[in-house]
């Protein structure tokens, strides 16, 4: 049990590393494009194009660092709402329906999406590299969501075995389980 949480850890900081390097990237990218607008007076035509990939990227990445930290509204407004020795069932079934969507609809779906835009070979206007590469970030973000919520999942399902007196209520309304 303690190596999967030293691998658990050192994938959550590596995440986490990953999504501050690319905010870090679009805060100098957009900067670029306000100092070429502005100062030059030679707007860059790739910038724009980049900040939105890189937003886009940013967003879904983010998603699944918010799960893993508990910040999802949707756990914390469902959850909260319950009685105590309801909160871990319905934490379950959260967490069930969280690993599912992600699952079903980005990495399946975002897979095939990824895969039928590079059979097709689209590419991006400004930056001319395939736009595949650009919903790569889909699948991506989908698969840590779907760990994410299965980490959480597990971790329910446990303390729905050990029951509802023993549920930590700063764990469950704090969201430090996962």
């Amino acid at each position: 049990m303690k190596v999967f949480q030293t691998v658990k850890k050192v994938l959550d900081r590596s995440f986490e590393v990953l999504v501050m390097l690319v905010v870090a990237v679009l805060v100098l990218d957009v900067l670029w494009q306000v100092f070429t607008r502005l100062v030059l007076r030679n707007p860059s035509t790739r910038t724009e194009e980049l900040a939105t990939f890189m937003l886009v990227g940013v967003a879904l990445l983010g998603a699944a660092v918010a799960l893993n930290r508990g910040a999802h509204l949707g756990i914390d407004y469902f959850v909260g709402k319950r009685p105590v020795g309801a909160r871990t069932f319905t934490e379950v079934i959260v967490f069930f329906c969280i690993a599912a969507f992600p699952f079903l609809v980005m990495v399946i779906g975002g897979g095939d999406l990824v895969a039928s835009t590079l059979e097709l070979g689209q590419e991006s206007p400004a930056l001319r590299i395939k736009m595949g590469y650009v919903y790569l970030a889909v699948p991506i973000s989908g698969f840590f969501l779907t760990l994410y919520a299965i980490l959480g999942l597990v971790e329910s399902l446990a303390r729905l075995r050990v029951g509802p007196a023993e549920v930590d209520l700063e764990s469950a309304a704090g969201r430090d389980i996962v």
